[in-house]
């Protein structure tokens, strides 16, 4: 339910806010934030709260990686992407990661390291987004919750290469974490 008091929060920055629950919903909330500045003004400002979450770069060796492909519902569209879930059951990112892997990829890591982490839309939503690579893959069945229509794609990296210059990949999270490795790999 949404909270219509505001509530101030801590000041920061030289300047004060305070805020206002509009909506709540069972992964985010969307909050009214007034911002006072140091020389008096207030602004107005719109933000969707979120839990964070994660994404993982499943590495099935050095030459071939499994994306998902999956239907969204939000752009009524099927796509290509990361493996990814929210940070919803109390869990830290790593375990999450874990268990989003095998839920929705049916594998199990070795490893999974934290490689970098990064802010979604930062003017206006607050997810902070942990990327993870899995390496050591053992297969296994994936565990998906109802509703999620997924498939295992594995692919290579010159597929990879091809899918993101003819904009086959248009997911944020798995733009961002695919073009992250493929220039920077040597410190994952």
């Amino acid at each position: 339910m949404a909270s219509r008091t505001p509530h101030r929060l801590n000041q920061r920055n030289g300047h004060s806010m305070d805020r206002q629950v509009l909506f709540q919903a069972k992964r985010f909330h969307v909050e009214r934030v007034f911002e006072h500045l140091a020389g008096g003004r207030t602004l107005e400002r719109h933000i969707i709260r979120h839990p964070g979450a994660v994404v993982i770069l499943p590495l099935i060796d050095d030459d071939h990686l499994c994306l998902i492909h999956t239907y969204r519902v939000a752009i009524d569209r099927w796509q290509l992407e990361l493996p990814a879930g929210t940070l919803d059951k109390g869990l830290p990112p790593l375990e999450v990661a874990r268990l989003e892997l095998l839920e929705e990829t049916g594998y199990r890591a070795q490893e999974l390291k934290l490689v970098h982490t990064f802010a979604m839309s930062p003017g206006i939503l607050d997810e902070r987004m942990y990327f993870f690579v899995a390496r050591g893959l053992s297969d296994g069945n994936p565990e998906r919750e109802e509703g999620e229509q997924m498939e295992n794609r594995v692919v290579t990296w010159s597929d990879v290469d091809r899918l993101l210059r003819d904009h086959h990949i248009i997911d944020a999270k798995t733009l961002v974490a695919l073009l992250w490795y493929m220039r920077y790999r040597d410190h994952a």
